[in-house]
């Protein structure tokens, strides 16, 4: 907020080269602006950006305390949203091909595109509905590694 409006809008975001570089940064960058809002306040901003924050794994967890922004499940449920464009608690194949067009676009070839999101909904459609919920999102990336991949170390 160089110009002190006390408040984002999506042209600033883009201004941040590793996401206008970034294949999917405008669904990252929609992730911070509630539907039909076009500025983000300092809050809200700190509250999304939270999701990148490291765990903090030598950190003693509280009892009854809410689970941290930056957990797991959170990074998960952030990723998730990514591809659920229509907010319908899925993702469907075409949400999944206009990712995996967005990532990789002209290096496959449409028909590769569509192999893969066939393939990838077929493994991780646990309950054969032709689209993938979030638990069976959460179950596909058991193994990997997401505190690693969703996190950005601001401070060193």
């Amino acid at each position: 907020d160089k110009e002190g409006r006390g408040h984002l809008c999506p042209q600033d975001f883009g201004a941040i080269k590793e996401l206008a570089m970034n294949p999917i940064g405008d669904r990252i960058i929609g992730a911070f602006f509630s539907p039909g809002k076009e500025t983000v306040d300092f809050h809200t901003f700190v509250k999304i950006l939270a999701h990148f924050r490291p765990v903090d794994k030598n950190r003693p967890k509280e009892p009854n305390s809410p689970e941290p922004i930056n957990s797991r499940s959170n990074k998960l449920k952030f990723a998730f949203q990514l591809y659920d464009q229509d907010q319908d608690g899925k993702i469907s194949r075409d949400e999944l091909l206009k990712v995996l067009q967005a990532m990789l676009g002209m290096q496959v070839t449409e028909e590769q595109l569509e192999s893969i999101a066939d393939r990838t909904i077929q493994e991780a459609d646990l309950d054969r509905d032709d689209a993938i919920s979030f638990e069976e999102f959460r179950k596909s990336l058991e193994k990997v590694n997401i505190d690693h991949k969703m996190s950005i170390r601001f401070l060193r």
